[in-house]
């Protein structure tokens, strides 16, 4: 730091020079009424442009799924510090994290393959869904849910098949257990899940932490709930040994369970999410509604009520119901009557090739048939075009 001298250094200054008196500038001289018109009507039009532009959306690790194995953490768009030191210095779970964003993408769209909003991405988007995750919906929380989960299987997975350096097998699982079967010897390698939850929640995290307010106070709470799903279907797979297998003893560990159980979980944990509203403190949630029951730790929570999803509706993000399959005998939400909103549907008569009888032959051979089918497709018709404008 710069410092300052006494007396003795300030009188070795020289001495400053007296400054020129400025003269005052002359007066600008009056703009015609026209003018004055022109600029009022341009700072009108100004902040009719600003009102009308779409809020930005925030960017998202959940793009690091799109990068495949070129994860370059400078990047990655939408990654806070916090994140991104963790990229630089795991480059190699990061590859995890990347493979595991595709994987809970591709159950997202599967448990909602039936519904009018059904998880579909936005082909070179950073945000990866769009403006539909601006509202704090039950279809956000689920997101939230599933990709906080996904993390922690991928890693999960990577650390106990040797890929990560960092981590290996569960080293807390050692010595003897029992179980309603009796007791057993604790081996082979178990599932690390304590550190797969630690960095997920770590890095999944640090974006929320930053943001300190009710959106973050729900996500935070989403992505626990998605956490706790994946520790929930670990399971107890045993070898036995003994004479003829009669698992006089019994070596185990601990595996994860499919990717599908978490899903499935999750899924009924969104048809049963709680509406709450955040507290005056901002650090805890409370019921909605008098007479609404309260959230517990494994209930996703949401504050707003999602939109019907049924027309395309750029400032909802919903992408519309038009052109979706639909099936014509169903009651449920795949059936034509609910996916397509009332609108009707049309039907196109196509023709399936497909294999059949197949058979084999000696050896190493399998030959089949083709088969086929004609059947009849139903697609959403779309809205009238005054119907759509409306939502546009």
């Amino acid at each position: 730091m710069l410092k300052l001298g006494g007396a003795e250094d300030a009188a070795q200054l020289p001495p400053r020079r007296a400054r020129a008196p400025v003269p005052a500038p002359a007066p600008r001289p009056a703009a015609p009424d026209g003018s004055r018109a022109a600029a009022r009507l341009s700072l009108a039009c100004l902040l009719l442009l600003l009102l009308t532009l779409p809020a930005r959306v925030d960017t998202s690790w959940w793009y690091i799924g799109a990068l495949g194995a070129r994860v370059i953490c400078d990047n990655i768009p939408g990654l806070v510090s916090r994140q991104r030191q963790l990229c630089q210095r795991y480059p190699d779970i990061m590859r995890s994290v990347g493979e595991g964003a595709r994987e809970w993408i591709r159950e997202c769209q599967h448990q909602f393959r039936h519904h009018r909003w059904n998880c579909t991405t936005l082909d070179r988007d950073h945000t990866v869904f769009g403006r539909v995750m601006l509202r704090s919906s039950r279809e956000a929380a689920f997101v939230y849910a599933i990709s906080s989960a996904g993390v922690v299987h991928a890693i999960t997975r990577a650390c106990s098949q040797g890929e990560l350096s960092v981590c290996s097998c569960d080293p807390y699982t050692r010595g003897r257990h029992h179980d309603q079967r009796g007791d057993f010897d604790w081996g082979g390698c178990s599932d690390n899940i304590h550190y797969g939850v630690r960095f997920a929640k770590a890095f999944v995290d640090a974006k929320e932490k930053r943001l300190k307010d009710a959106r973050a106070l729900m996500n935070l709470h989403n992505n626990r709930c998605g956490r706790t799903a994946v520790r929930r279907f670990l399971k107890l797979e045993c070898k036995c040994h003994g004479v003829s297998g009669s698992c006089t003893l019994r070596t185990c560990w601990r595996a994860l369970s499919d990717f599908r159980r978490t899903g499935d979980y999750l899924r009924r944990r969104y048809d049963g999410a709680v509406q709450v509203t955040a507290t005056q403190d901002g650090a805890n949630f409370t019921a909605a509604r008098q007479g609404y029951r309260r959230a517990t730790r494994t209930d996703l929570v949401y504050f707003d009520n999602s939109p019907d999803y049924c027309v395309l509706d750029k400032a909802a993000g919903s992408l519309g119901t038009a052109g979706r399959v639909c099936s014509k005998t169903s009651k449920g939400t795949d059936g034509c009557e609910i996916m397509c909103c009332g609108r009707g549907y049309d039907t196109t008569r196509v023709t399936r090739v497909t294999q059949c009888e197949c058979k084999f032959h000696w050896c190493c051979a399998v030959r089949c048939k083709e088969c086929r089918n004609t059947v009849d497709v139903h697609t959403c018709k779309a809205p009238k075009k005054a119907e759509w404008l409306d939502q546009t």
